[in-house]
């Protein structure tokens, strides 16, 4: 199955498309969440967490607890339906909680390529690093995943991202 992408704007009706089995909602703690039909808090995610890398004021950047409620959240999806990840536009919070939904769906997969199939996905990606690097301790990655998110590099600017999916099961090198 498939983990769409997208920006707030675009996730009601690619919800209403698309169905997702959950759904990953990550906007600054001052936003309204969105509401999904059918979607309770067992399957409907909110993270308020500002999308920045380090803590400016009362803004708060992603800190550990916030990439292991991610973590602990998709973990337990069955991949039967897709999982819906949006944030403000599309490019940051919700790419690096896509991409940290394919490495924990994929413990043996090459993180590399994963980050190659996000930015061959998405020309806007721009994995929040912060996010990113918080759950690469979490999972045990020793660094890979910050390597990965280096190699692909900052996407191309833009205001809002196109919606857009990856796959969620990657082959293990050498299978």
């Amino acid at each position: 199955m498939t983990i769409w992408i997208c920006s707030l704007d675009a996730a009601p009706s690619l919800a209403r498309k698309l169905r997702p089995a959950r759904v990953v909602s990550l906007l600054s703690p001052y936003d309204t969440f969105p509401v999904f039909d059918g979607m309770g808090p067992d399957l409907h995610l909110q993270v308020p967490i500002h999308d920045i890398v380090d803590d400016v004021g009362d803004w708060r950047a992603p800190d550990s607890s916030d990439a292991e409620r991610v973590i602990r959240f998709v973990e337990s999806w069955d991949r039967a339906a897709p999982m819906l990840i949006h944030c403000w536009a599309g490019i940051s919070r919700s790419t690096a909680s896509a991409f940290i939904t394919a490495c924990v769906h994929n413990p043996a997969a090459d993180e590399e390529e994963i980050a190659l199939t996000l930015r061959k996905a998405s020309p806007t990606a721009s994995p929040n690093r912060r996010l990113i690097a918080h759950a690469d301790a979490l999972l045990g990655r020793n660094g890979r995943m910050n390597e990965a998110v280096d190699l692909i590099g900052r996407g191309e600017i833009s205001m809002e991202a196109q919606s857009f999916s990856i796959p969620s099961s990657y082959a293990a090198p050498g299978s």
